[in-house]
């Protein structure tokens, strides 16, 4: 009876040691899913919502720097107006940003 109680006690100490062992690891995914992962799909997620409610008019910056108008949207492109009247097409994908707040400059 002795022997069989030291076997199962020698079993949960190795198990306790075993999850221990492996604690910080856990720990570590943690820590970098909320401060890295998280803020990241965040950020994707209110991007893809800007994109998907973009509308005629808009001013908005592409990936490249380029500032325009929005005039037209298609599916997957939009066609945007920059200041020397010049049209371009553009993916949706690389519009970043909403330039309604910045000044005009002269």
């Amino acid at each position: 009876m002795n022997t069989i109680f030291m076997l199962t006690l020698q079993q949960t100490t190795t198990q306790g040691n075993a999850f221990m062992q492996f604690l910080p690891l856990i720990l570590i995914v943690v820590v970098f899913w909320f401060f890295m992962i998280r803020p990241q799909m965040k950020r994707q997620k209110e991007l893809k919502k800007y994109r998907d409610e973009l509308k005629k008019g808009d001013k908005v910056m592409t990936t490249g720097g380029i500032f325009g108008k929005i005039v037209e949207i298609n599916d997957f492109t939009v066609i945007i107006e920059v200041e020397s009247q010049a049209r371009l097409k553009v993916s949706k994908e690389a519009i970043v940003k909403d330039m309604t707040d910045v000044p005009a400059s002269k």
